[in-house]
């Protein structure tokens, strides 16, 4: 009984996400839509899931058909997970299709929406670009520093800078929907007595060592590159730079929280030492040096 009386609070908190994306609260609900669908299909079998999710669809097409598009580009993101889930596959391969299939779609609604709505990615940042920097311009000039506070060549090259961090944002974007939707899922279905395989502790988070070696590609490629006007290349380095800088910085933090573990130290401090890391970029010098030689295994042997 207390699983039906959860799964339709689940349907009914369902609808209310799909509403929500009229709203301003948009930007953070778009970030959940995934979460009530893959509870529900874990949860539930196929056909209980069918009837739970049904009456949602029905009342959110009356409102605005719309939504039901919405609500089927979220659904797919939201089998796969209750999918793995059902299984109980480690938590790290969730995460992984999680990214994959939504970047996935993130690439296929972009294509489509150019192909077959004529939807120009160039103009719509273009007219983001020019109402964001608007008021800027508009200082400058009635400012006495004139129009040297924000030129028109400011806000070309912030344009071709957004233009080129597009695929930094999908995959970024996809990242936190993943994150936040299993951080969400786990403990929601634990609640209900289901149990889901969690991730490693953060202290044995460890990255591939090759991502030293991808490192060490772009940064010679972003030198060779400075004065060349390939926009391909520079398109890979302004993507691929900061990428692998966060995981330098997730080996960082996994690297601090293990210090931590071996030293029994309170476990907000390895906590606390995310914000340095976050807003001083050199910190991830910590995750490389961490990831290119064996400081855990030299720790762990002193303290022995």
């Amino acid at each position: 009984m207390k699983l039906r009386w959860t799964t339709a609070a689940w349907s009914i908190i369902y609808l209310l996400l799909l509403l929500s994306l009229v709203t301003p609260f948009s930007i953070v609900t778009a970030f959940l839509l995934v979460l009530p669908v893959a509870i529900l299909f874990t949860a539930l079998d196929t056909r209980s899931f069918i009837v739970h999710i049904a009456p949602v669809w029905i009342i959110a097409m009356l409102i605005e058909p719309f939504f039901l598009l919405l609500a089927l580009y979220f659904l797919i993101p939201g089998l796969v997970f209750g999918y793995l889930y059902r299984k109980r596959r480690p938590a790290m391969q969730v995460l992984k299709y999680g990214i994959a299939v939504l970047l996935l779609e993130m690439l296929v609604l972009l294509m489509v929406s150019t192909t077959f709505f004529e939807l120009s990615l160039s103009r719509y940042v273009d007219e983001i670009v020019q109402m964001t920097t608007a008021p800027l311009t508009e200082m400058g000039v009635n400012s006495s520093l004139g129009s040297q506070f924000w030129t028109e060549a400011d806000t070309a090259a912030l344009k071709d800078r957004t233009m080129q961090l597009v695929p930094f944002a999908m995959i970024i974007s996809a990242f936190l929907m993943t994150v936040v939707t299993h951080a969400l899922v786990r403990p929601t279905l634990n609640s209900m007595g289901l149990s889901v395989p969690r991730l490693k502790p953060a202290r044995e988070w460890m990255m591939p060592r090759s991502l030293l070696w991808y490192y060490l590609l772009i940064f010679f490629i972003s030198l060779a590159i400075r004065d060349s006007d390939n926009n391909f290349m520079h398109l890979i380095v302004a993507n691929a730079m900061p990428l692998l800088q966060i995981c330098f910085m997730i080996q960082a933090l996994g690297f601090f929280y293990f210090l931590a573990h071996e030293k029994k130290w309170h476990p907000v401090i390895p906590l606390l030492t995310a914000i340095p890391i976050v807003l001083f970029p050199p910190a991830i010098i910590v995750g490389i040096i961490d990831l290119a030689f064996p400081l855990r295994q030299a720790i762990s042997k002193n303290k022995r």
